[in-house]
């Protein structure tokens, strides 16, 4: 009888979950989808690509020719490459233009200027790559200021933080100081997903963001990792102490290799291939 009431009482908590799950999504209405059902380039009425070094010191030079689409997924790969770095500059002491060679190859595709959202809920599916140098992400910027002051929400990230793998949520706006942010980031050790699901790095998994007037709420699989308040992110005076979550952003999707987050990564991990299933938008009817 004892184990027929838990039975009963975790149906019960089941029933109530799924019918408040299925009370939210109706309260949504999908505004824009891209399911990469279409084999070749990703759908330039909605993507651009960014090009060369861009940023953190990474590793591989961006490229348009590492995403592609095929069989219903966006594929960005990482490839271990060697040619001539075409903004290299002899004595120069800055890390896009001090490198000699291109030693490795990605992807970075954004959303700017064709696909822009204030609010909503914000769903990526998606399997990353947990090899080590990898650095995926998931990410918005605004369009309007210079980062940090434009906003950053860091959807998901993985990367090494003192060697041990993590998957973060994070986001960041203005201070009084340029290029200076202040970040409200949750760090979540690699392990406590692993302890839940073993297969868990071969598997898809949906991340999600609930992005309203009051909260960015930043799930993985339906959990919660972060919350930030909107009460709590205004920019300083560079950023006309606006607040940058209160403006639409674009979205990213890249995979950085090295860098300073990313660390150190051996030939051997070569390729390196991050596969999106879909990117859906939805918003309040």
């Amino acid at each position: 009888m004892k184990n027929l009431l838990k039975c009963v009482g975790l149906c019960v908590v089941l029933f109530a979950w799924l019918a408040c799950s299925s009370a939210s999504a109706q309260n949504y209405q999908l505004v824009w989808s891209d399911e990469f059902n279409n084999d070749g380039v990703p759908d330039p009425s909605c993507w651009n690509y960014e090009e060369g070094f861009a940023r953190n010191e990474e590793l591989q030079w961006y490229q348009p020719d590492n995403a592609r689409c095929k069989d219903g997924l966006l594929l960005i790969e990482a490839r271990k490459e060697h040619r001539a770095n075409p903004l290299y500059k002899e004595n120069s002491t800055h890390w896009s233009t001090s490198r000699e060679f291109v030693e490795c190859t990605s992807s970075s595709i954004t959303t700017a200027g064709k696909k822009e959202f204030l609010y909503g809920r914000f769903e990526v599916r998606a399997r990353i790559p947990v090899g080590k140098g990898a650095w995926p992400a998931i990410w918005t910027l605004g369009s309007n200021m210079e980062w940090p002051s434009c906003g950053e929400i860091d959807i998901m990230e993985f990367y090494r933080k003192g060697g041990v793998p993590h998957i973060l949520a994070n986001a960041a706006w203005g201070t009084e100081q340029q290029w200076n942010a202040k970040w409200n980031s949750k760090a979540i050790p690699f392990a406590h997903f692993l302890e839940q699901n073993p297969d868990w790095a071969s598997e898809f998994h949906v991340w999600r963001m609930d992005w309203d007037e009051e909260a960015i709420r930043l799930y993985l699989d339906n959990e919660l990792l972060n919350e930030i308040k909107l009460q709590d992110t205004c920019n300083g005076s560079l950023g006309d102490n606006k607040n940058p979550f209160m403006q639409p952003h674009y979205l990213l999707l890249n995979l950085a290799v090295g860098g300073i987050n990313g660390g150190p990564v051996s030939d051997a991990t070569y390729p390196i291939r991050y596969e999106v299933d879909y990117v859906r938008v939805y918003q309040k009817k």
